[in-house]
């Protein structure tokens, strides 16, 4: 007892601390690693989530496991009670529900090798109706970002004063406003794109190819619109796309670049750059560091030259393939998840849809029965060391099957003996119970017990599954692959669910009692109070009339009185209330000509 007691004491306190150290570690992420108008903007006092490739607000979209809360105290608004996932499937794995798979897009070459990996699908270039006639630039490089921002300003500036149209794209709300209010003090007027401004999306994109129109939007990929050059802009050069920042996919770039120079419309496009920005610190910023500074590079000065922009596409190729490595690998782990997930839906799917669920049932009963006995029943061990009380106690909760042996004659059972004996006794206990319901509302408890099991448990697993996924990387320390360590966790934890999902539903089918709702009993107190006060009417009339009747009555008015005195048969079957009315009318019976009765 005291054991028990010191392992209890134990299991509360690390509980406690793992909740504290959950708390602080997402209370870290949200301050070092989440940017507002970066990651996330507050609006009418939300933290809400913007889109990293479309700058779009994902509304409705919450981070999990609490991630979201820490972000809400720390911009000091609401905090809303933390969200469980309740289902999930990654997108490679919702694809592959298809038969076929087919998409179309203008940048689907640069991934042609994920394509084929992933999903088998070839990828095939089909020229332009007409050719382009965009002019795409080298990229501007700058040591730092203020200089970077400062050309900006400046060569926005110049192309308003030309009268050329001008498409500012930029990486995150924070440079978007940054650039506006740069463009204010310049007196330039601008639209800006963000997601503070999503509702004027369609108003802003029109009229983007005017004739000295300046627009700053936040990742137009994904947007798909074309820009219509107004009256005169194709003389002045087209539509002008100026990117302050790589992209770490060449996908985002190219959508960029693509606003411009549409169906052969003159247009221009170039990205200026610092050794600053997040791509180029990651991959060859020193190098060419070392090289501006053998060019003798001052402040405020730039390099464009065909080879550093080799150099950047080369690190933008690099992350790619890092990001595809990180896909493939999660996706690896996933396929085990949807395994899983499959044959959960499928089972609930048979149950929704209302098929038999009778060999199913059997099928779970004898599985709960195997694991009780397996539990309780140590085959080596002698039947007097077998844990009695709590197989009793286990059986008695989930299958209300009570075993009918005295300690005598236990001494003689075996495990199998058990078994046999409770799948009788719980089959029995089945059998009344769906000749007390009925077929129908068997059926409907049957499938309801199911669905709600499967639902709450499924629920907890994912969620088990995500901390399992979250610590399994150590097994390396170990000399272990943690993808098979992985695979191995998660079958155990999978069947595990599904016997407690088969214990719920038992118990649920087994122990349910058929209830009468309370105004269905006030119905039915009403109409037996309304019978008895009739068969009362009834009688007394038919006792004054005896009284009233002279004694020299005829024969013929004693068949009379004993005709009326017969109560009416019924002709047909009985009508219930929620039958449908033999009239045809299609209503309930109730609510037809019951209303008369």
């Amino acid at each position: 007892e005291g054991r028990m007691r010191a392992t209890d004491e134990l299991n509360r306190m690390f509980s406690d601390r793992s909740e504290r150290i959950h708390n602080i570690s997402q209370l870290l992420r949200a301050y070092t690693l989440y940017e507002r108008d970066v990651e996330y903007v507050v609006q009418d006092g939300k933290v809400q989530i913007v889109d990293e490739f479309t700058g779009r607000i994902m509304h409705g979209r919450r981070f999990s496991d609490g991630l979201h809360q820490a972000l809400e105290a720390k911009e000091g608004v609401t905090i809303e009670r933390e969200t469980q996932t309740v289902a999930s499937v990654t997108l490679q794995n919702f694809y592959r529900m298809y038969e076929r798979l087919a998409g179309m897009t203008g940048t689907a070459f640069t991934e042609a090798k994920e394509f084929f990996e992933i999903y088998k699908l070839d990828v095939m270039e089909i020229p332009t109706n007409r050719p382009i006639a965009r002019s795409d630039d080298d990229d501007q490089i700058y040591r730092s970002k203020r200089e970077k921002y400062i050309a900006v300003a400046e060569k926005i500036t110049e192309l308003y004063h030309k009268g050329q149209p001008v498409l500012v794209g930029t990486i995150s709300v924070e440079v978007s406003e940054l650039l506006s209010e740069r463009l204010r003090a310049a007196n330039v007027p601008h639209n800006v794109l963000n997601a503070k401004q999503h509702r004027r999306e369609a108003e802003v994109v029109k009229n983007a190819g005017q004739r000295g129109a300046v627009t700053i939007a936040t990742n137009m990929a994904g947007r798909g619109t074309d820009i219509k050059l107004g009256e005169g802009v194709a003389e002045l050069g087209g539509l002008f796309i100026l990117g302050t920042e790589r992209h770490e996919s060449r996908r985002i770039d190219l959508q960029l670049r693509g606003r411009s120079g549409r169906q052969g419309d003159p247009g221009a496009s170039i990205f200026f750059l610092s050794l600053e920005d997040d791509l180029m610190r990651l991959f060859g910023s020193d190098r060419m560091a070392g090289v501006l500074d053998k060019l003798g590079l001052k402040e405020g000065e730039v390099i464009s030259h065909r080879m550093m922009t080799s150099q950047i596409e080369k690190a933008q190729r690099r992350v790619e393939e890092q990001n595809f490595s990180i896909r493939k690998h999660l996706l690896e782990y996933d396929d085990v998840l949807n395994a899983q997930r499959n044959t959960v839906y499928t089972r609930r799917r048979s149950a929704l849809m209302g098929e038999d669920m009778s060999e199913a049932l059997d099928e779970m009963i004898e599985e709960v029965v195997e694991l009780i006995a397996t539990k309780h029943c140590d085959p080596p061990n002698a039947p007097d060391e077998w844990n009695w009380p709590l197989l009793r106690q286990d059986l008695l909760r989930i299958l209300l099957v009570n075993l009918p042996w005295d300690e005598d004659a236990r001494r003689k059972l075996t495990r199998t003996d058990i078994l046999n004996m409770t799948l009788e006794i719980a089959r029995e206990n089945l059998k009344r119970k769906a000749e007390l319901l009925g077929e129908d509302l068997m059926g409907r408890l049957t499938r309801y017990a199911m669905i709600t099991s499967i639902d709450r448990r499924w629920k907890e697993h994912l969620a088990e599954m995500d901390e399992l996924r979250a610590g399994i990387g150590f097994q390396a320390y170990a000399q272990k692959n943690p993808l098979v360590e992985y695979k191995k966790a998660a079958l155990d934890m999978f069947e595990d669910m599904l016997l407690s999902t088969y214990e719920d539903a038992l118990q649920l089918i087994f122990r349910a009692q058929l209830q009468l709702r309370e105004e269905d009993v006030a119905l039915n107190r009403a109409a037996h109070e309304g019978r008895v006060q009739a068969i009362h009417q009834e009688t007394n009339l038919i006792q004054s009339a005896g009284a009233l009747a002279p004694e020299t009555t005829s024969r013929e008015e004693r068949q009379v009185a004993k005709q009326k005195q017969e109560p009416v048969r019924r002709e047909g079957p009985r009508v219930g209330r929620n039958d449908p009315c033999p009239c045809g009318s299609g209503k309930k019976y109730k609510a037809c000509h019951g209303k008369e009765a």
